[in-house]
């Protein structure tokens, strides 16, 4: 199995009454031995049709193993592992650092992990989040009290809410005053080991509802009818009546009018090739350029537009509702410095840091984030055979440069000629300000492009803004350590 086996007992013998959220196919069910609840009425988003993602059946080998492995250990198949199916790859990354995370040994007990995903997701308002959590954290023991609020639970963990808005939005101002205030507090202090824990748990949260979000994935609370067994002989997309079978990643979606969208964007890649290879452009001007689009960012706004959500059961879950994201250059009478990439890395810095905390994590970490931005099957929509790296690089670069982080050997020019405004008012939207994403956002870029691709996005802008504030997070606690 691939997941690792060292779970908790309490965690292990969870209750495989959890609600699935998603259609899984007859001969899954077959061969797990059991019933799965499954949807009645709405897919599992709200921007892709049902019909477009495909099912357990139209999967290879190697993801249906994935999501059995992951019903199995988990109790349950939500939506967000069904859309990650597209991308086998990163879905075993990711479900084995999220079982790492919750279920096997660490420093943090496992009611304090959950509640702390709670705590994160409530954040950003993400209802789908904090309902999963709070179901498995009354699976796992937790005090049923603790979810009256945040003021019902323990102190210790009401000293989290700061930097939890804080690593929310706006992680370039958090300190090591933050950290040692936690480190340091009387009776309520945390362990170092145990802090890894947490700053990785919110950070890992934030940025999945970022993904939530972005791929406008639904709770089980929006579909009509809520779930309920059904017998797999009956009527289902699943059982080959509806969906075309087609292997998995090859989802399609109407091109109407958008003909010469990605030629157009083929020709700039190559153009952009031809002149990194012709000439090299000096660190003065990679560092203008660098200004030039933080600047500009600023003028890239989110939408006005918030979809309605209830909060009411949200919002107890944190504190200062008022508090949100702002843009890094827009920091008032606080100075707040670039964040230049080589003096604090991902791989020279913080990796070896949780590693060295939280044994095993860095390197899983590392595997998820390779993944997500390695990522290729070497095509644009319909075009084959193509380096995409370029199109990625500017992705990731773009949000950490909303982030205030800066790499001096990227041409920042790059990023205004791959990425369109729709592009760029998605993206921001999606990390910084993620419950005002709308299917309007979604279907307004990459319009030839398939789900899958878009999906793919989604996990570039999750792990680039996970990264981005984890770097913020780790550089806290180094200088606290120096």
């Amino acid at each position: 199995m691939r997941l690792a086996n060292s779970a908790n007992s309490t965690a292990r013998t969870r209750k495989r009454s959890v609600k699935a959220e998603f259609v899984v196919c007859s001969d899954c069910e077959q061969e797990m031995g059991v019933e799965i609840p499954r949807t009645l009425a709405q897919g599992p988003s709200e921007f892709i049709p049902e019909k477009e993602i495909l099912q357990l059946a139209s999967g290879d080998a190697e993801t249906r193993v994935l999501l059995m492995e992951a019903f199995a250990t988990l109790g349950r198949l939500d939506n967000v592992t069904l859309l990650m199916g597209f991308h086998p790859q990163y879905l075993d990354s990711f479900l084995k650092t999220e079982h790492y995370l919750m279920q096997v040994d660490g420093p943090l007990p496992y009611c304090y992990r959950h509640y702390i995903a709670i705590m994160a997701a409530a954040q950003h308002q993400c209802s789908y989040l904090v309902n999963l959590h709070v179901n498995d954290f009354l699976q796992v023991g937790g005090d049923p009290k603790w979810l009256a609020g945040l003021d019902s639970a323990p102190p210790k963990l009401q000293t989290l809410s700061q930097v939890n808005k804080i690593l929310a939005h706006r992680p370039w101002l958090i300190t090591k005053d933050h950290i040692e205030r936690l480190l340091r507090s009387e009776d309520h202090g945390w362990s170092l080991a145990e802090l890894i824990h947490v700053l990785v748990l919110l950070t890992h949260y934030h940025s999945l509802a970022s993904f939530t979000f972005g791929c406008g994935i639904i709770s089980a609370t929006h579909s009509d009818g809520g779930h309920s067994p059904r017998h797999p002989s009956g009527p289902d997309v699943t059982n080959g009546n509806s969906v075309d079978e087609q292997p998995l990643g090859h989802d399609r979606i109407d091109v109407t009018g958008t003909t010469f969208e990605v030629e157009a964007l083929l020709e700039k890649m190559k153009r952009l090739q031809e002149c990194r290879d012709e000439e090299g452009t000096s660190q003065e001007e990679m560092a203008t350029r660098f200004e030039r689009e933080k600047a500009e960012s600023l003028f890239v706004a989110t939408s006005d537009n918030e979809r309605w959500i209830d909060t009411r059961e949200i919002s107890r879950h944190f504190e200062d509702p008022s508090y949100g994201y702002q843009d890094f250059s827009r920091h008032g009478d606080q100075y707040v410095p670039t964040f230049r990439a080589q003096d604090y890395t991902w791989e020279d810095h913080g990796y070896s840091l949780v590693n060295r905390l939280y044994p095993d994590v860095g390197q899983l970490l590392d595997e998820k984030f390779q993944n997500a931005y390695n990522l290729t099957y070497n095509t644009m929509a319909m075009h084959k055979n193509v380096d995409t790296s370029m199109l990625r690089r500017a992705i990731w670069n773009y949000i950490h440069c909303m982030f205030g982080i800066r790499y001096d050997d990227y041409d920042y020019g790059e990023i205004n000629q791959l990425l369109d405004r729709n592009f760029k008012v998605y993206i921001k939207t999606v990390v910084c300000s993620p419950a005002k994403t709308t299917k309007g956002m979604y279907d307004s870029f990459w319009r030839q492009f398939k789900h899958s691709e878009k999906i793919h996005v989604n996990l570039l802008l999750m792990e680039a803004r996970m990264q981005a504030e984890l770097l913020y997070a780790l550089t806290a606690i180094t200088r606290h350590l120096t």
